[in-house]
């Protein structure tokens, strides 16, 4: 749908490079909102803030109802190590998971979209868009949820939004691949912290203690045989990654401390789970005569794409791949799933260099495909 893929390519390229020099983090993100702002205000769209740290821009074309397209914008508190002529300029925070790019994707789109309305796109005229459309730049994807926020503005009411697409650059896939399922795709993330409570004795008098790390370790290996019994009804995993406890090797530990998380692709299975390791931990605790405490975030609600949605999607987009099994990370698009059908998708950067890295970087040939795929989808009836 490009008319020229080299000039897509070349303005894809400038956003994604400007916007990786100047990373920030959380709703803290001056910079990044006047960069976006910069591209916006030269279009024929209204720009305002729906809350902080986000950023929207509409087009209101007369339409009753709206087409939404999400990106997020913050960076992570990483220092980059790629070596790269445009890389980060603030220390210590780098655009590490992509968010450079999809913010080059969503602003190449609204750009492409005003050259339609402004007759500058011979193939298409403003006849073209079933919908009027809203571009979301949103904060705090890696911290809080930014997206909570946006949808709690009530900015999907006002613009009579029905339905919301978005992106994540997926490192795993081959270089341009597009992919996604229907159903669950990401999961819920919930960070759960679990302490043993004690009474530390010298083990020469081990009788007169109660052993925190002997209830902990009870916990650890039990935890591993729950999730795997869950995880046969439902997809899901139950791992710990941190134990800590006791203060010296002779001495009965009088507390203990194990960090890990759950992960689940619905709230079902997110409240059996939940009870279980209750469960589990009541009777590690009963065991070796001591008591608890236990904790679960609230973590993101797990990305599940609209079954309607993606059908139409699938429909528009004849090469899309399906991720063959919903994937264990989080992602906070989920929370406007929660308001309206949205399609979150994967597009593949061929590096294997994983998110979050140091070393992250990809080809920016990549977002075409991903502009592409947007083009198609604001003109999907």
């Amino acid at each position: 749908m490009l008319n020229n893929q080299t000039a897509a390519l070349e303005e894809l390229t400038r956003y994604r490079r400007d916007l990786h020099r100047i990373p920030e983090l959380d709703c803290d993100l001056s910079q990044t909102i006047a960069y976006v702002k910069g591209v916006l205000e030269g279009l024929s769209c209204a720009i305002f803030e729906p809350c902080e740290g986000a950023v929207c821009a509409y087009f209101d074309l007369g339409r009753p109802h709206t087409v939404a397209v999400r990106s997020d914008m913050d960076a992570l508190p990483v220092t980059e190590a790629t070596g790269l002529p445009f890389a980060s300029e603030h220390a210590g925070c780098m655009h590490a998971c992509g968010h450079d790019g999809h913010m080059a994707m969503a602003l190449a789109a609204a750009t492409w979209v005003d050259r339609v309305l402004s007759g500058a796109e011979g193939a298409f005229d403003a006849s073209a868009f079933p919908r009027n459309i809203l571009f979301v730049f949103q904060p705090a994807e890696e911290t809080t949820g930014g997206a909570k926020y946006v949808c709690e503005s009530g900015v999907f009411e006002r613009t009579a939004t029905e339905r919301i697409f978005g992106f994540h650059l997926w490192p795993d896939l081959p270089e341009g691949v597009v992919a996604s399922r229907p159903g669950a795709l990401l999961a819920r993330s919930s960070e759960t912290t679990l302490t043993f409570h004690g009474v530390s004795s010298h083990i020469a008098k081990w009788r007169e203690g109660r052993d925190a790390l002997g209830a902990a370790a009870r916990f650890v290996v039990g935890s591993k045989w729950l999730s795997n019994r869950l995880a046969q009804d439902e997809p899901m995993t139950l791992r710990f990654g941190r134990l800590d406890a006791g203060t010296v090797r002779n001495a009965v530990a009088a507390e203990a401390r194990v960090e890990g998380s759950l992960r689940v692709f619905s709230d079902a299975m997110f409240d059996r789970a939940r009870e279980e390791v209750r469960a589990l931990a009541s009777t590690a605790a009963e065991e070796e005569g001591v008591s608890f405490d236990l904790t679960f975030s609230e973590g993101y609600p797990p990305v599940v794409n609209d079954g309607a949605l993606y059908a139409e999607v699938a429909g528009a987009l004849a090469d899309m791949e399906t991720v063959p099994e919903p994937l264990l990370i989080a992602e906070d698009f989920a929370f406007y799933q929660r308001c309206i059908p949205g399609v979150f998708m994967l597009l593949g950067t061929g590096t294997g260099i994983p998110l979050h890295a140091d070393t992250f970087t990809f080809d920016e040939r990549v977002l075409v495909r991903g502009l592409e795929t947007y083009q198609r989808l604001l003109v999907l009836n």
